[in-house]
C-alpha cells in the first residue's frame, strides 16, 4: 500500500451509469477483503497512457447496489490496500440551480452530510480520530480537473456544494425547496461519507457532479423520473469516459506527496493516547493509518 505515492496511483469510482473505463491497458480484475466487510465488486486495474488506474463501479455490476447499501468503508480500505492515492469520484446529481442543466459537470467544493444510515469513520471505540473536513476536496485535484476543461467538449463548472441525501427515494418538493434556499447547488446520495473516508485514508478526493435532472423543484420540468435520468445518465457516461480518458495521465507527474495536505491528515488527528488504543482495532486500521500507526 501506498502514502503520499510517487508515482500516484488514480482511482476512479464510477457513479451511475458509469461501469467501466475505455483505453485501458494491460488490464486486470481482481477482488480485495478488507476487515470491514466486502466492497461493491471487483476492482479493474490497467494503465491510461502510462498511468496506472484502479476503477471500481461504485454500485456494482448491473447497479445492484442502493446508496444506502453501499459499504463505503471497504471501498475506500480496499482502493488504499491497491495503492491508490488520488480519488476521482464521478457522481449523478440533480441540479438546485436553474443555470446548471442536464448534461453539465459540476467540479464540486463543498458538501453537506444528510446521510443518517451510514458508517462514517474508520475510527471509534479504541482508537479516535478526528480530521478536519473544513476543505472536504483536494483543491490540486480541482484545480486540474478545471485546467482540463478547455480540452474538451463538455459544460464544466468550477465550485459548488453537494447536498448528500440518504436515499434511495428522490426528495420532496418541500426539501428539495430548502436545500435551494441553503445555497445548495447539486443534490445526490453517494458522496458522503465516501469524501470523510477518503481524507480519513489520506488520499486525495475529488467530485465531478454529473448532472441528469432538475430534482422536483423546477415547475418547467417534471418530478424525477428513472427513465428521464436514465436517458441523460447514458451521455453523461461518455461524457466521463473522455473526461477520464484525458485527465488521468495529467495527474502522473506529481513527485511529492499532496501540496494540499491530503497525504498527511491524519498528522494531527489522533487524539487516543499509544497505551490506550486497542489492538483490535488498531489491526483494522493497517491500510487506512499505517503511515502514523507505524511509528
Amino acid at each position: 500500500m501506498s502514502n503520499s505515492g510517487c508515482p500516484p496511483v488514480i482511482g476512479v469510482i464510477g457513479g451511475s451509469g458509469l461501469y467501466g473505463i475505455d483505453g485501458l491497458t494491460e488490464v486486470r480484475r481482481t477482488r480485495v477483503d478488507t476487515p470491514f466487510g466486502t466492497p461493491s465488486d471487483e476492482f479493474i486495474i490497467g494503465t491510461l497512457d502510462g498511468q496506472k488506474i484502479v476503477f471500481l463501479p461504485r454500485h456494482g455490476k448491473g447497479h445492484a447496489l442502493s446508496p444506502s447499501a453501499l459499504n463505503f468503508r471497504a471501498n475506500i480500505d480496499a482502493l488504499k490496500r491497491l495503492g491508490v492515492t488520488e480519488i476521482l469520484s464521478l457522481s449523478a446529481v440533480g441540479s438546485l440551480r436553474e443555470d446548471l442543466a442536464p448534461g453539465d459537470f459540476v467540479i464540486v467544493d463543498q458538501f453537506i452530510d444528510r446521510t443518517f444510515a451510514r458508517e462514517k469513520s474508520f475510527f471509534g471505540e479504541g482508537c479516535v480520530a478526528h480530521v478536519s473536513m473544513a476543505e472536504p476536496v483536494c483543491k490540486r485535484l480541482g484545480d486540474a480537473i478545471e485546467a482540463m476543461a478547455d480540452d474538451i467538449a463538455i459544460p464544466m463548472k468550477r465550485g459548488g456544494t453537494y447536498l448528500v441525501m440518504e436515499g434511495p427515494q428522490f426528495s420532496t418538493r418541500a426539501e428539495s425547496m430548502l436545500y435551494r434556499q441553503w445555497g445548495c447547488d447539486v443534490i445526490g446520495m453517494t458522496n458522503m461519507p465516501e469524501a470523510k473516508l477518503a481524507r480519513e485514508a489520506e488520499m486525495c478526493y475529488a467530485t465531478i457532479a454529473m448532472v441528469t435532472d432538475y430534482d422536483c423543484w423546477h415547475d418547467d420540468h417534471d418530478a424525477v423520473s428513472v427513465d428521464a435520468v436514465i436517458k441523460v445518465l447514458m451521455g453523461n457516461a461518455e461524457k466521463a469516459r473522455t473526461l477520464v480518458r484525458t485527465l488521468a495521465p495529467r495527474l502522473s507527474h506529481r513527485d511529492t506527496s499532496c501540496s494540499a495536505g491530503c497525504h498527511t491528515a491524519l498528522d494531527a488527528a489522533l487524539i487516543t493516547a499509544p497505551d490506550a488504543r486497542d489492538p483490535a482495532t488498531l489491526s483494522r486500521l493497517d491500510a487506512v493509518a499505517g503511515r502514523v500507526l507505524a511509528g
